[in-house]
């Protein structure tokens, strides 16, 4: 996930903090027993999945991706479930078959 940038957004921080605002406040109504502090608390977490919607809506989530990007993806894929020996790294053997000398720096 981390080479797609999934949710590296404000829209998606900001919505993910304030979710995480309301779990804490409904788990603390909830031991405490007091059922509208809960219900308040389950609707912070719904106003965080609100407010990031909107933001991204506003433009400050990750853009859609384009159909010949997905076609090129796609396509990578594709050649790489055919062909799995073109996309490995190969270390390069030594042209004189001698090993080659170490320099250490110090």
């Amino acid at each position: 996930m981390a080479g797609t940038s999934h949710g590296h957004t404000p829209a998606a921080w900001t919505g993910v903090t304030i979710s995480i605002i309301g779990f804490c406040i409904a788990g603390v109504f909830m031991v405490a027993a007091n059922q509208p502090g809960f219900w308040g608390g389950i609707g912070v977490v719904l106003l965080g999945g609100v407010v990031g919607m909107a933001m991204r809506a506003m433009g400050l989530g990750k853009p859609k991706e384009s159909a010949a990007m997905a076609e090129a993806r796609a396509a990578a894929v594709r050649q790489q479930i055919e062909n799995p020996d073109a996309t490995q790294v190969r270390p390069e053997a030594p042209a004189t078959g001698q090993p080659q000398a170490q320099t250490q720096t110090v």
